[in-house]
């Protein structure tokens, strides 16, 4: 059964569905992409079922011809690295669907937008074949560019031109290691194992350079430093729900191709080990700094994720199996902290209009779920025992000292400043001398809740129960150090 082929579909359906709709019913067409995104949701983890954790292989795998001249295949597939990204895209995409309640114009176009936008998301994560990988990683720009510059801030134009021009200019790079590795396979073929038979048998040079074409491509999504540039106007300009999509899932393309790059090109990742380990050490102080320093709150989450998948890099650049563990669950932690803090940063900016932290004042006393849950996201960006981002930097952290000694330290710094402007933020918000504009601010409704509620409850129920995910990821991790059989080393904690 084409299980993986019925996921893909699922939202082009409620797209499809969608825009035949008549667009007098905004109540209709959002609740027809909410139950598509809920169906999308409920079949990945359906798979669950059936997945086997104790295979690091490919599972549910679909192979079929596209263009043999080319070389092309629609290949799909899941493992332990993908997977779990292929939840969380499902989950984040539902909960952008329920935030987007204050949508008022172009719902037809909105909804659909965002259903191919959970296609190609998911179609990125589940390829395994580069030339699918790399039209999938494409097709993400069309529907992100309309929904930034259609229903964007005041500056939605050049924060889409912006995010575009970053993000094609990183494509162009990758596409030009795709074609030089190419002629690398033996059949010719851009199937991902094909690819990595061909580029074993190139020197280390040879690989480097074309590796070097896919860390440019892969680290302006990441973002890593210095590529980070269009992250803060996009998020900024992008209605909450998009930002929702853009720091909870597609920062996590860039990190899940550079897995895949790393896979395929063993001995350029052995070279850039440190040039990795320094930018994302650089990344976790300077995203922090950043985020310490802004008073914008949708700012500040976005120079957050910076510092934050700073973890995710030191992760992978550390090529041992703790801190690969720490780097991947971070992936998930990252996803549901900064989805749960956009989510609750917009809903408060459609009812005060002002993201300014120095408007809010005291809002405990009219909006205690409102306090409760984003005192909770906060925490749990700054790694607070209990919530799963403890575990991944846990995990990165030994990591990290089996490989570099006492640098490592660097890591606790970042988890300092995170904590200096989550305590700031916090205390802002929901503190302070009384004001009367604070007193009509209404709390959470209901369905506001259960969205809220899917996101705080994930985010602590893998913080007490890690091994539900952990589990999913590790024979993956084991089957990636095989990779690296001279330097992967290290258990679970």
């Amino acid at each position: 059964m084409l299980v993986l082929s019925i996921l893909l579909i699922i939202p082009l359906v409620g797209a499809a569905i969608i825009t035949l709709m008549p667009a007098t019913n905004p109540k209709l067409i959002r609740g027809v992409a909410v139950s598509h995104a809920l169906i999308a949701l409920i079949w990945s983890l359906g798979l669950w079922h059936w997945f086997d954790t104790a295979s690091g292989t490919l599972q549910f795998s679909e192979r079929f011809v596209w263009n043999h001249r080319l070389g092309t295949y629609y290949s799909l597939g899941i493992d332990g690295f993908s997977f779990p990204m292929v939840i969380l895209t499902t989950l984040l995409c539902l909960i952008a669907m329920m935030a987007s309640k204050s949508i008022d114009r172009g719902w037809k176009g909105y909804y659909s937008l965002m259903l191919l936008l959970e296609t190609a998301i998911l179609g990125v994560f589940m390829s395994q074949d580069w030339a699918l990988f790399y039209l999938f990683w494409e097709l993400t720009l069309v529907p992100l560019f309309f929904l930034i510059d259609r229903w964007g801030g005041p500056n939605r134009d050049s924060a889409s031109i912006n995010f575009v021009l970053y993000t094609m200019g990183g494509s162009v790079f990758m596409l030009m290691s795709l074609l030089v590795l190419f002629d690398t396979s033996s059949n010719h073929s851009f199937e991902m194992t094909s690819m990595a038979a061909g580029a074993g048998n190139l020197g280390s040079h040879k690989q480097l350079f074309i590796f070097l074409g896919f860390l440019i491509g892969f680290g302006v999504k990441i973002p890593l430093f210095p590529l980070h540039g269009w992250l803060p106007l996009a998020h900024v300009e992008a209605p909450s729900p998009v930002s929702i999509l853009l720091s909870g899932v597609l920062l996590k393309m860039g990190a899940y191709g550079l897995i895949r790059a790393a896979m395929t090109l063993p001995k350029a990742m052995i070279i850039l080990q440190p040039i990795l380990a320094t930018a994302a050490f650089i990344g976790l102080i300077y995203g922090g700094l950043l985020a310490w320093r802004q008073q914008d709150l949708k700012r500040m989450i976005a120079y957050s994720s910076v510092s934050h998948m700073g973890v995710v890099i030191l992760g992978i650049a550390a090529l041992n199996q703790t801190a690969m563990l720490g780097a991947t669950l971070q992936m998930v932690a990252h996803g549901l902290v900064a989805g749960s803090m956009f989510l609750l940063v917009g809903l408060l900016y459609e009812r005060t209009h002002t993201r300014d932290i120095n408007h809010y004042s005291n809002l405990i006393r009219t909006t205690p779920r409102f306090a409760l849950f984003i005192t909770i996201a906060f925490l749990a960006a700054m790694g607070l025992p209990g919530t799963v981002g403890f575990i991944a930097e846990l995990h990165t952290l030994i990591g990290g000292y089996e490989r570099w000694g006492w640098i490592v330290v660097l890591l606790t710094m970042s988890v300092l400043i995170s904590a200096a402007y989550s305590f700031r933020t916090v205390g802002r918000l929901f503190t302070g001398p009384e004001r009367p504009d604070m007193h009509t601010i209404a709390d959470l409704t209901p369905f506001e809740l259960i969205a809220t509620s899917l996101l705080i409850g994930s985010i602590l129920l893998l913080g007490w129960f890690p091994t539900v995910v952990l589990n999913m990821m590790t024979a993956s991790v084991t089957l990636f150090g095989a990779t690296f059989p001279s330097m992967f080393q290290g258990g679970v904690p």
